[in-house]
């Protein structure tokens, strides 16, 4: 018998306006282990992230967690079930108002109500794993390059120890050399955790880097899955098309 997966979406439908995202999606991910998402722009990788974050709800289907039904849980519920994730948003998402270290503990102080000084601490602990320096923690996000700020949105996101880490397009914007420092990074920090990791990604050479699997999500719908070696090696064509850049072949475009 197989391990019940982490995380799993069953038979998942999303339609906005009328038209399908996510068309019957069935998508597991086993605890420990790191799976990423690519596609086109438009096939529901962002929409995949939000279902299993509660920050949408799907039209049909669940969404399991420990195979729990998490979907359409009640706030306090829905809360709790917060704890369990950490998050790395695109262009890291830091409020430009608060110092790093506010940034990086804002949910230590919000939701879990840990006092401004443990929640300091703590914060700056988390940094210090993703080799920010503590002269940093008072410093504003907008003082920061933008690898500076990728590295204040993943000590965000672990900073609570987190069951499952969700990176949606971890390495957007950054430069060649930053972008291999924080898969990294990344790759550092799930290992440590030991938790179970999902990312979406359009950059397949941290899609290479930082995952276990590799699923390419096209039209709603898985319609491959592998290993990172076999993104070379496969004949499939929907990733010939996608690995290759190649505008004609079966994949869908949106619109």
């Amino acid at each position: 018998m197989s391990a019940q997966p982490k995380l799993a979406w069953q038979e998942v439908h999303k339609r906005f306006e009328g038209a399908p995202v996510l068309d019957g999606l069935d998508l597991s991910v086993p605890a420990g282990r790191s799976l990423v998402i690519i596609g086109g722009s438009g096939q529901g990788k962002s929409v995949t992230l939000k279902l299993a974050l509660g920050l949408m709800q799907p039209d049909a289907g669940r969404i399991l967690l420990d195979g729990e039904d998490i979907t359409g849980l009640p706030g306090p519920a829905k809360r709790r079930l917060s704890s369990r994730f950490g998050v790395l948003f695109q262009g890291a998402a830091l409020f430009d108002s608060l110092r790093v270290w506010e940034n990086v503990a804002f949910r230590l102080i919000n939701a879990d109500g840990t006092p401004r000084g443990p929640a300091r601490e703590r914060a700056v602990e988390a940094m210090a794993r993703v080799r920010l320096d503590a002269s940093v923690a008072d410093l504003y996000p907008g003082e920061l390059s933008g690898g500076m700020q990728k590295r204040v949105g993943l000590a965000r996101a672990v900073v609570a120890t987190p069951e499952i880490l969700f990176f949606d397009e971890p390495t957007t914007g950054l430069d060649p050399i930053t972008a291999a420092a924080i898969n990294a990074l990344i790759i550092e920090q799930v290992r440590r955790l030991g938790c179970t990791a999902v990312s979406i990604t359009h950059d397949l050479a941290s899609a290479r880097t930082i995952g276990d699997e590799i699923v390419l999500l096209n039209a709603g719908r898985i319609v491959w899955r592998g290993g990172p070696d076999e993104l070379d090696t496969t004949d499939d064509p929907q990733v010939r098309q996608f690995v290759d850049g190649r505008a004609d072949g079966p994949l869908t475009r949106p619109g």
